[in-house]
Formats: structure tokens, sequence, C-alpha cells
């Protein structure tokens, strides 16, 4: 089954046509979504995505960019969230070195707290880390967390095989299409098939053929295609193991099967 592990589809970017995006997906075999929040204001919005589509999970967070919107009572209102149940993971958060005012010990100060709520709920985490691996690194190995997925994987080898050895899998999408990216498509060519997830971040990182253009999660059937071809794999092989690892690396998407 194709898993999108991670997808936005609460953006305001799919909020005229939200439905038939969704239905889109379903046509080119998508079967299950992972939906992450982004700050307290759209907890709500990525819960109502899983009450109304069976196919939908989400994952409660507070993303890195979006630290300096936070109120001093929404890691509060996290715990509360994750408390009620019905979140799958504890996401998207992490560590954001590319934006030049990006406030790191702010970002630090919820990554820490996150994890820690993670940890008490034992529940994975969704990464997000941009010029931040090893200091993502660094916390995982203080926290310990249950596992999760290092999304748009964009470090080295041996980052690679770090996060790997933590238990975490990594997330390969419309980075991969373009054949300048070389440093990303040899990781997603060389790294073990047992570690690997595919995602679209949808509205975000469109494909080389959709440059410049909204992605949207249908286009995850062909980025299994691209990672076959990378692979030198059946593509239905490649399917099958991506999505054995989505259930493998966020257990409250195990129900979703072929």
């Amino acid at each position: 089954m194709l898993i999108d592990t991670h997808c936005h589809l609460d953006a305001a970017e799919f909020d005229g046509d939200r439905a038939a995006v969704l239905d889109e997906a379903r046509r080119a075999g998508v079967g299950a979504f992972l939906v992450p929040a982004v700050g307290a204001a759209n907890f709500d919005a990525v819960a109502a995505l899983s009450a109304d589509n069976p196919d939908c999970r989400h994952a409660f967070g507070i993303h890195p960019m979006y630290v300096r919107q936070a109120q001093a009572t929404d890691l509060e209102s996290l715990r509360q969230r994750l408390a009620a149940g019905g979140a799958v993971a504890v996401g998207e958060i992490g560590l954001d070195g590319f934006v030049p005012d990006g406030d790191m010990p702010l970002q630090l100060h919820y990554f820490e707290a996150q994890l820690r709520l993670a940890r008490d709920f034992d529940l994975p985490v969704v990464l997000h880390i941009r010029r931040a691996q090893d200091a993502v690194l660094k916390q995982l190995r203080r926290f310990r967390p249950r596992g999760g997925i290092a999304h748009a994987f964009n470090g080295s080898r041996q980052q690679a095989e770090a996060f790997i050895s933590l238990g975490f899998h990594l997330g390969f999408g419309g980075a991969m299409t373009y054949t300048g990216s070389t440093r990303i498509r040899e990781l997603a060519a060389s790294l073990p098939i047992e570690h690997l997830v595919l995602e679209t971040d949808a509205p975000d990182i469109p494909p080389a053929w959709g440059a410049g253009k909204r992605n949207t999660p249908a286009n995850l059937r062909r980025f299994a295609e691209v990672l076959a071809a990378l692979r030198g794999m059946e593509v239905e092989a490649l399917i099958a193991a991506t999505g054995r690892n989505a259930r493998s690396a966020i257990p409250g998407l195990a129900e979703f099967r072929v």
C-alpha cells in the first residue's frame, strides 16, 4: 500500500478543493495519509481530517518555524491532546537552522519539551530537520523517543546511519526527483530499504515535473516509481516495502494494510 507519511492536507492551499485532492490521490493508489500539525492553531484541523476521512491519521506538534507564534500554554494544550488519544505521533517537531532569524534557543526549548512528551506518551516523532542534523541527533540521544520518521531527509550517510541506529526511518519525496539532487538520490538508492518511507510534504517540495506548482499526495505513486528506478526494484515491491516501513515507524498506521 502507498502511504503518504507526511502531507499537510489542512493547509490553506487545499481549501478550495481538499476533497478532490484526496480523491485524486486515492485513485493514484494512496491508501493512507499522515497529517502532522505545525502548531496549536491547527490541532483541530488535523484532527478533523482524521475524523472525516478513515484513511487519514494525524500527529500533534509545534513546528520549529512556528515557535515564535506559540503561546506559553501551547505545550500544556499539546499534553492534553496527546492524553486524550487519537494522535499517532508527535509532530511536526524538530530544529531548523536554515531560516536566518530562526531563534535556535527557542526552537530547542520547544523541541526538548516535545521530546519529553513523546517519551511520556510512548509515541513516535515526526522530525523536521533543516541544517540541524547533528543538533537533532544530540537531542534524540538525550531523550530517546521510541523512533519515528526523519522527514525530508537531506543529511550525510553517516547522519542517516545515526538516525537509523536510533530507530528512525527516513522520508524521501519530491527532492529525489531532481537529477541535480545527487546526494539525496544516492542515499535513496543505497540506504537499506527497510528504513525508507515515502512522503510528499504536500503542498510543499514539488517534484521536478511540477516545479513551482502545488504538490499533492497524488504524486506519491510517481515518487515510488522514481525510488524504484533508483534502486533497480519493481515498483510494486518498492511500494510494499515502504508501506511496511511506514507501519513500523508509526504503529498507529498498522491498520492500513493491503
